[in-house]
């Protein structure tokens, strides 16, 4: 069997070509793979979880290619990066389709509301949050390293995670409020945000990902 350095996780649902071929970018030297199979995630040193789409969908097509458990064992024993609805899942529900996610952390995912939804000059923001925005560290951790606090990263999103436990907290953003845009936890760290849409700041935390050993 050939050694895989790092699986994607393929549900079905997300831009999986463009997190792939950044992850050979940074690593053209790593076996990165694309993957709906479970013996293929848990048989790899580390594990990208990205998604895109309705969370009730996600977790629907998980669970219909048997990933589910393979996607858990992942985050608890591996080298483990959520991207996008991949770091929503992580948490028990999302306001979105009423969605029962993997529990992984405590905490719900919810929508940007619309009467909060104004900036300081009392002009209305759209959602989804869509574009480029400040990301400020909130912890130090590897996946930061060689990334200036405050480096701009690509979002698409319209909801948001709320850990219960703020220490899990390693980056926010600010729309118009701030918000937990990135979570870390031993050998897990997860991103609301597209690295691999984000130019040299996100080649450079998939690099660091790719890196990291917890």
């Amino acid at each position: 069997m050939k050694k895989i350095n790092i699986a994607v996780v393929d549900y079905g649902m997300g831009n999986l070509r463009s997190v792939s071929k950044a992850l050979e970018h940074v690593a053209p030297n790593k076996t990165v793979l694309v993957t709906s199979n479970s013996d293929d995630i848990v048989n790899a040193e580390r594990v990208v979880f990205p998604g895109q789409g309705a969370m009730p969908d996600c977790i629907r097509e998980l669970d219909a290619r048997g990933l589910r458990e393979s996607v858990l064992q992942a985050a608890r024993n591996k080298p483990f990066l959520g991207i996008c609805i991949g770091l929503q899942m992580l948490f028990e529900h999302s306001e979105e389709g009423n969605a029962t996610g993997l529990e992984v952390f405590n905490g719900n995912v919810t929508r940007f509301a619309p009467a909060k939804m104004f900036d300081e000059n009392g002009e209305k923001l759209k959602v989804p949050h869509m574009g480029w925005n400040q990301v400020n560290q909130t912890q130090a951790h590897a996946l930061w390293q060689n990334i200036a606090d405050g480096a701009r990263f690509y979002y698409v999103h319209s909801y948001y995670v709320q850990p219960t436990d703020i220490s899990l907290i390693a980056g926010e953003s600010e729309y118009p409020f701030r918000f937990t845009c990135a979570i870390a936890r031993d050998n897990l760290f997860a991103v609301q945000f597209h690295p691999e849409k984000s130019a040299q700041s996100g080649l450079q935390l998939l690099s660091n990902f790719v890196n990291w050993q917890p």
